[in-house]
């Protein structure tokens, strides 16, 4: 199914797949958004599919809204995709390796 994007006031509705070969009328449609509105709020309950490049789309657009000190609102379930790319998880603490002097040890 193509992408389709319908708009009531500052409310999207996005149905079909957002995907790379429709990125463009995805970015088109939401290029200077915020120059515009506000508040926007977008309904993802009919995304049947979305790839990493739809992801990434709206990822970017959620960045936007908060370089400009605008909200996003991201309503709906959408596609399982969506769900797992910004579900929260526990971050991963990185353990520091420490190279010690090797060498003889003196006890006094």
């Amino acid at each position: 199914m193509d992408l389709e994007i319908t708009s009531y006031n500052n409310r999207y509705q996005i149905k079909g797949n957002l995907n790379k070969l429709n990125l463009k009328t995805f970015n088109a449609h939401f290029a200077n958004i915020f120059e515009k509105l506000d508040n926007v709020l977008l309904d993802i309950e009919r995304v049947e599919s979305i790839d990493r490049e739809g992801v990434m789309a709206l990822a970017r657009l959620h960045n936007e809204s908060i370089i400009k000190s605008k909200k996003l609102s991201i309503i709906g379930l959408g596609c399982k995709e969506l769900y797992q790319h910004f579900k929260s998880e526990e971050p991963v603490q990185e353990v520091e390796e420490r190279m010690l002097p090797t060498g003889p040890i003196v006890a006094a």
